[in-house]
């Protein structure tokens, strides 16, 4: 059985990963070439990682890490000529983005729900379904927004490329833009089904809490994220191995509507510097099956 594939897309590129092996590939904006470079694996939390409801926080974690190592290469790779952030502003820019996502996504809307006295004395069921509607029309309209942006519009193309090149791979199709551009760019084990999936299963999970006082809400909803998180990725790995079952589709059908927003059809240029990256991924031997990131 052929290992799952994975990445994401980069500042003009993408990222694979295959395995342990990782490559990320981007077109310079100096003069068009493909510029291709490997990504150590870090193997860490090995013995955690196969352990099932528990293995999600760390397997995110993982991702956040090599999504952002990923992205700085291929800053230095596209655009060599302009000043690079340094490490450390890297992660402070990271970790500001990470409270600031905490914040807007988690903490506002439960605040606006229990604005409304009727929610907020009420059903803790009903309470937590107003507020994961407002924490999904404010993903919403966050998504529809950075979309409209050229440079993010160019982010999303690349996403769309790197999904119809893992379908060619796992139809065992010869990598080549032809093949590729048949494909579709929605896939269900891309991390923006996962964000789907963390949104619907905060409302069930969240109303475990009851409705208590509003900072014991607060504090609820943060220490349980990392149960949401587990949940969430364990529906993401079965759906991505049963995806051939009509009534698993059904369950799958929210993540891929949202990649609606998060993918655009690439070009054929985009999609050569997605085949370039899981090339270099494939040229040793194929390594034992390992789970395929999440996107």
């Amino acid at each position: 059985m052929k290992p799952p594939v994975g990445g994401q897309a980069v500042i003009e590129g993408v990222m694979m990963q295959n395995g342990d092996r990782i490559a990320v590939a981007v077109r310079r904006q100096a003069d068009g070439q493909i510029l291709v470079r490997s990504i150590p694996g870090r193997a860490r939390f090995q013995r955690i990682g196969r352990v099932p409801f528990v293995r999600g926080i760390f397997r995110l974690y993982d991702m956040l890490a090599l999504g952002l190592r990923a992205l700085n290469l291929s800053t230095q790779l596209a655009y060599p000529e302009e000043e690079q952030m340094s490490k450390g502003g890297t992660f402070i820019t990271f970790l500001v983005s990470i409270i600031i996502a905490v914040g807007a996504f988690v903490v506002l809307p439960l605040v606006l729900a229990n604005t409304v006295p009727s929610l907020r004395l009420g059903n803790s069921i009903l309470f937590n379904l107003a507020e994961g509607g407002i924490r999904l029309a404010f993903l919403l309209i966050y998504l529809v927004a950075i979309s409209r942006m050229k440079d993010i519009h160019r982010v999303f193309q690349y996403h769309g490329a790197e999904h119809k090149v893992v379908y060619t791979y796992e139809a065992d199709e010869p990598l080549t833009p032809e093949n590729a551009r048949k494909h579709t760019t929605l896939h269900p084990r891309c991390g923006t089904a996962f964000l789907m999936t963390v949104f619907v299963i905060a409302i069930l999970v969240f109303s475990l809490a009851g409705n208590p006082t509003l900072w014991l809400k607060i504090l609820s909803r943060l220490l349980l994220l990392p149960v949401v998180a587990g949940i969430s990725y364990e529906f993401l790995r079965f759906t991505g191995r049963h995806f051939d079952h009509l009534w698993v589709r059904v369950l799958a059908q929210p993540g891929l509507w949202l990649q609606r927003l998060t993918t655009a059809e690439p070009t054929d240029d985009m999609i050569e510097v997605a085949i370039a990256s899981l090339q270099r991924t494939m040229d040793a031997a194929e390594p034992a099956a390992a789970p395929a990131p999440g996107d």
